[in-house]
């Protein structure tokens, strides 16, 4: 498990889709990501969204995705599958609330496909980090401290 100053957090500008997005992102299941029309670009092309790559020692081993709707920040996180419950979900699911709280956003929110292979588990996953569901089906989680009464 990488220890948490051995994750580095680099934004991509501009965003292009390449080997290491193929990898990780382009190869999971179908149904895994709604954005599975991403692994028909082409090596070097420009991609929608803001896009963050996480490294370990060089090694880029997960993804974050942002794009925004009136207000709320839509995120996706892809993580290695060889990476996986090491805890760099986590960091990119904070790094993707910092970037979201910077600009002011409401809200961060995902929406995991029906077709995904693990729906449910991600979905609790989620659940997990404060996130709800909401009567669209999308999973959101405020980024505006609730007042106390």
């Amino acid at each position: 498990m990488p220890e948490r100053d051995e994750l580095t957090w680099t934004r991509e500008n501009p965003a292009c889709w390449d080997r290491d997005k193929a990898r990780i992102i382009g190869s999971a299941p179908p149904g895994t990501f709604g954005m599975d029309r991403l692994s028909k670009y082409a090596e070097g092309a420009l991609i929608p969204g803001e896009w963050w790559r996480v490294e370990v020692k060089g090694e880029i081993v997960a993804y974050g995705w942002m794009d925004t709707t009136w207000g709320d920040a839509e995120v996706l996180l892809a993580v290695a599958p060889s990476r996986r419950n090491q805890g760099i979900g986590t960091f990119v699911l904070r790094q993707l609330e910092a970037e979201a709280h910077e600009r002011g956003f409401n809200y961060l929110y995902n929406v995991v496909s029906p077709l995904h292979p693990n729906a449910d588990g991600v979905t609790s996953w989620l659940e997990k980090r404060k996130f709800e569901i909401s009567e669209d089906g999308s999973l959101r989680r405020s980024l505006v401290p609730r007042r106390r009464r």
